[in-house]
């Protein structure tokens, strides 16, 4: 029964993946002739990929795959910085590790500039005080216009590009499976998109993404990283150094899948057999050795002799010590004594003050007692050499201060107290490699679950798909059925097993009957962003006369336009107007006054004052704005 049981486990281990550094790549020839080749840059949150956007078979993937953090100390110099792969192991350092994210708008931009170091450098862009490509760089939706222009001031004014153009990374990937699916532009859609700190819902019509109506959810990937540590360190309280963050990122992306229906497959669990078939036992690593493991009797009799004999040459050791520092007192005291047989009674009185004494009679009886420890030491010592039989420990030897745990284990101890058991009882045996197993069981499923209800995690908020129906909500009922005729997933947090068939089973409970949707899930919903920005910058390739084309901005506009300049184009942030209701101040009720001033001589100024204010008290006023 038990191998029938064990066959039936899965037992897994942690990666525990360390990176290497990237290598330093050479600037191919082909990237500078007859002009130089686009560089494209996916900044996301929680990875950044940057390759070439050249045609030739060799850059048809990112040459950097790297994490978005510095590990950088207080103090250090830029030179010391450690970015993304140079970090071998990030648990150590993770209190060092810094961003250039808040949630995913980019804020730090001395963080950005070490990631735009490092990647110029590791694909050989080497040359003196600028870069002489163009930049293809992907943004968060609606980013903010600060955040932006800070962008720009410094990749036109540290790098000095000729060229930039911004993008939103999951239009870029909407754009590349559109493609690849060979559907006819202009295309309309939706796009659910989740990363690694924030998800949106991006509404894409007739090519143009109609950024009035997303929405963002903050619940992602490490929301869901952060409480599947929280379940795994109150589950195994044990084990609480050993849970850390990178494993727990490896068990979402390899362990843990979305349930189609979440209630039913938490019944599923209540089942003894359903439960040791699905769980996963991770294994942590552990050491074999175990203290009063699984040993003979003969065994564990040596190395109770053993201990016994390394204790009597301690006590032993301690009784030649306390020997001789009673033989040097009475000494001492002797020599004391001579004084007052000598008649040096000054001497002598001035001794038994130092030795807080007050009579002669006193230092006799302790004389006394010291001789008589001092004999009674060195019988023991010689019966301890010599004799077999075992001394007895006398009443006048008081037990030393540093010793008192090496005296309750004397050797008088007879050995016999703690009886040995018998050989032939069966010992109950401790498995330590199971006490080292994490069972992963309905954690598998819960965490991924959040997407869709975030309150376990205190998050106060609709989750995806109530938030889709809201955004559903805003559009005519013939655009909601253009717009769910092409749901697209993206995002490396949409990468669980069942997550589109999740979607699905949402979309029928909340589209009307017998109402049309299709939902299509990226080829790599982690990369896809990447290849999409390569695929537009191929379709849209600079002319060379100076002007920028569509979608590009050059430095001359960045120096006319400002730094919140953004030209559009179909996966880029949009221009949007708003009005803004401005409260107008309160004027008063007067009529016209006409004042009359006089110098000198006797000329007069009229002033007469403005008409009276409208009645209402605010008045609203066009203001444009960018929300892209």
């Amino acid at each position: 029964m038990a191998s029938k049981q064990e066959s039936v486990y899965q037992i897994f281990s942690f990666q525990d993946c360390k990176s290497s550094p990237d290598p330093i790549f050479e600037l191919p020839a082909q990237c500078l002739t007859p002009k130089p080749v686009p560089i494209v840059i996916d900044n996301g949150s929680f990875q950044t990929r940057a390759g070439w956007a050249a045609p030739a078979a060799e850059f048809d993937s990112p040459l950097l795959l790297f994490r978005s953090v510095a590990a950088r100390s207080r103090g250090a110099a830029r030179s010391e910085t450690q970015i993304g792969n140079d970090i071998p192991n990030l648990e150590p350092l993770r209190w060092l590790l810094k961003s250039q994210f808040d949630r995913n708008v980019a804020v730090n931009f001395e963080i950005q500039e070490l990631m735009f170091d490092y990647v110029f450098t590791h694909l050989g862009v080497c040359s003196e005080g600028s870069v002489a490509h163009p930049i293809v760089l992907t943004e968060a939706p609606c980013n903010p216009l600060h955040c932006r222009q800070m962008m720009s001031e410094l990749l036109f004014e540290c790098y000095r590009v000729p060229y930039v153009s911004y993008g939103v990374d999951s239009l870029y990937s909407f754009y590349h499976n559109n493609t690849r699916r060979k559907l006819q532009p202009p295309h309309t859609g939706i796009v659910l998109s989740s990363g690694y700190h924030c998800s949106h819902i991006l509404p894409v019509i007739n090519g143009r993404f109609d950024a009035v109506n997303c929405k963002r959810v903050n619940v992602a990937g490490s929301q869901a990283a952060s409480y599947l540590q929280r379940l795994l360190q109150l589950k195994y309280p044990g084990h609480l150094a050993a849970i850390t963050l990178s494993r727990v990122e490896e068990l979402l992306h390899e362990h843990s899948y979305t349930a189609v229906d979440y209630h039913e497959e938490l019944e599923k669990w209540r089942s003894p057999e359903f439960y040791e078939r699905e769980v996963h036992r991770m294994q942590l690593p552990f050491s074999g050795k175990v203290p009063g493991g699984c040993v003979s009797v003969e065994e564990r009799q040596e190395r109770r002799a053993q201990q016994l004999r390394r204790l009597q040459e301690i006590n032993a050791r301690r009784r030649e010590e306390k020997l001789l520092q009673d033989q040097e007192r009475l000494d001492r005291l002797m020599a004391v004594q001579e004084l007052l047989e000598d008649g040096l009674l000054d001497q002598f009185h001035k001794s038994l003050v130092e030795l807080n004494m007050d009579s002669a009679e006193e230092l006799q009886s302790y004389i006394n007692k010291l001789q008589l420890a001092v004999e009674q030491g060195r019988q023991k010592l010689l019966h301890s050499d010599g004799a077999e039989g075992k001394p007895e420990v006398s009443e006048l030897e008081q037990p030393m201060d540093e010793g008192d745990g090496v005296a309750l284990m004397d050797p008088d101890f007879p050995e016999d107290t703690l009886p040995e058991k018998p050989a032939n009882v069966v010992q109950p045996v401790f498995n330590v490699a199971e006490y080292h197993q994490l069972f992963i069981g309905t954690e598998r499923l819960r965490c991924p679950e959040i997407l869709f209800q975030p309150s376990p995690t205190g998050e106060d908020q609709m989750g995806l798909m109530e938030t889709l129906q809201y955004v559903l909500a805003r559009y005519t009922p013939e655009q909601q059925e253009a717009l769910v005729s092409n749901v697209f997933l993206t995002g490396g947090n949409m990468q669980y097993p069942g997550m589109k068939e999740r979607v699905e089973r949402e979309l029928l409970a909340m589209r009307p009957f017998q109402s049309h949707f299709k939902v299509t899930m990226a080829s790599r919903p982690a990369l896809d962003a990447w290849y999409g920005a390569r695929d537009w910058a191929l379709e849209h390739p600079l002319s060379g006369e100076g002007g920028a084309a569509e979608g590009w901005i050059s430095r001359q506009e960045y120096e006319e336009k400002g730094g919140e300049y953004l030209s559009e184009h179909c996966t880029s942030n949009v221009f949007i107007p708003m009005k803004i209701a401005k409260p107008v101040p309160a004027r008063p009720t007067e009529s016209s006054v006409t004042t009359l001033t006089s110098t000198g001589a006797s000329a007069a100024v009229t002033t007469v004052t403005s008409a009276l204010a409208p009645s209402s008290s605010t008045a609203a006023t066009d203001v444009s704005m960018v929300t892209s």
